[in-house]
């Protein structure tokens, strides 16, 4: 029979890889929680209509893994989050106290083609803050995205956060001429901008209907760092971010406008920018309007979402990965033979009542053998019982680290290897 082979684009998660995933889980945990925010969750799988209303044709048509259940309705595995998060609070809009400061890192799944930084599966931080429509609600946001940078090691040398408004970028348009029927696809061909030819971008731009003159004065536009203090809301953005202390992690970039259809104010994505992938880390913006579109009144939102795939490929490339330990257990008993194989798992359980994590040899073998096993799995202490600590009542206690043995009362067992286990 022929070896059966994961689904394309999907991920098998091996104790290395879980390693990598927990250190993100609990790095996210930590700058969503030092500010004040909540963990929660929404289905894994929703009606496609959910993200019909907002998050663009593109996510919806040609990303999402759609499928009719068996009672006929056309459901998706979740692509993003942020439409389940409006639902979620239209449903107790009068019961929840604002903002709204909310968290969840979980799995998502959009049909792309795989390729370095992109899967079809993968986790993902989702975090926001509704209720509050002002730049300094927005600053909060971006300084929790600049926290978890500087948390796992990248410095503002090696990642940094670009900010726009697309406020800000829709006045332009009008002054460029660029008509309202139009400035959805000026905006989506914004986005393009760093994916594309140069040549070719600006062949796109033509194509979707801008004159020459617009064209130019729009690549004068994005050209305009400066082009913030233009905007009273990113004025009192940047002030705040500064009093936050993440400034360094702050740049303008007008070139910002992320891809889908809701976003209404500030947009930002943050790059590793020393590295090889060219993917942004992280990204969201302002959503003003969404709510409304999943049958609630109209409340503000800001919000971000970050994948696990690019940071891991990022920390992998910096050397910041999270150590792997082979194992949770520092602690082997070893199993001298069939007669005190009981004993030894009754010891087992002793030292888990202490609190020590501790693993047992599953079957009678050469003590030589089982003590090569703890050294592979990278643990720290080992015990003996055999028919002479039995007949004396001790067990012997084997420092793993320094090849030390010491023969200690059985009651007093724990005490001693929790000694070793601090001195290690």
């Amino acid at each position: 029979m022929s070896k059966i082979k994961t689904v394309k684009g999907t991920r098998e998660f091996y104790p290395e890889e879980m390693t990598l995933r927990n250190y993100l889980y609990d790095k996210v945990r930590s700058a969503s929680q030092a500010f004040g925010y909540q963990e929660y969750d929404g289905p894994f799988i929703e009606p496609l209509e959910l993200y019909a209303a907002k998050s663009g044709e593109e996510l919806v048509k040609k990303q999402s893994f759609t499928f009719e259940d068996r009672g006929g309705a056309t459901v998706t595995l979740r692509p993003e989050l942020t439409p389940s998060l409006a639902r979620m609070i239209a449903a107790r809009q009068n019961e929840l106290t604002y903002p709204v400061r909310w968290w969840s890192f979980g799995p998502f799944w959009r049909y792309e083609s795989p390729q370095k930084g992109r899967t079809r599966e993968f986790f993902q931080w989702n975090i926001d803050i509704v209720g509050v429509a002002s730049p300094e609600a927005d600053a909060e946001l971006i300084a929790v995205a600049a926290t978890f940078l500087r948390s796992v090691g990248l410095s503002p040398e090696r990642a940094l956060i670009y900010v726009n408004n697309r406020r800000l970028m829709e006045s332009e348009f009008d002054a460029l001429g660029i008509t309202p029927d139009k400035q959805l696809d000026v905006s989506g061909l914004v986005d393009r901008r760093s994916k594309m030819e140069p040549a070719r971008w600006e062949d796109y731009a033509l194509e979707i209907g801008l004159t020459q003159s617009q064209l130019d004065g729009l690549k004068k536009v994005l050209g305009n760092n400066e082009l913030w203090k233009k905007s009273d809301e990113l004025a009192r953005l940047f002030t705040v971010l500064e009093a936050l202390g993440v400034k360094d992690y702050i740049r303008f970039d007008p070139n910002i406008m992320r891809g889908l259809l809701y976003y209404t104010g500030t947009v930002f994505e943050a790059f590793d920018v020393s590295g090889s992938l060219k993917r942004a880390i992280l990204g969201g913006g302002r959503y003003d309007n969404l709510l409304a579109d999943v049958g609630g009144q109209p409340l503000p939102g800001m919000g971000f979402a970050m994948g696990d795939v690019v940071v891991g490929i990022i920390l992998q490339e910096a050397n910041l990965l999270p150590e792997f330990n082979a194992t949770p257990a520092q602690v082997l008993v070893t199993v001298f033979d069939e007669k005190l194989s009981v004993q030894s798992y009754a010891l087992a359980a002793e030292l888990r009542s202490a609190g020590l994590n501790t693993m047992i040899y599953p079957e009678p073998a050469k003590l030589q053998k089982q003590f090569k096993f703890a050294d592979k799995m990278r643990m720290k202490v080992a015990l003996v019982l055999g028919p002479d600590e039995q007949q004396t009542g001790q067990v012997v206690v084997k420092n793993l680290l320094n090849g030390e043995q010491s023969q200690v009362r059985r009651e007093a067992v724990a005490q001693a290897v929790k000694g070793l286990l601090n001195n290690a």
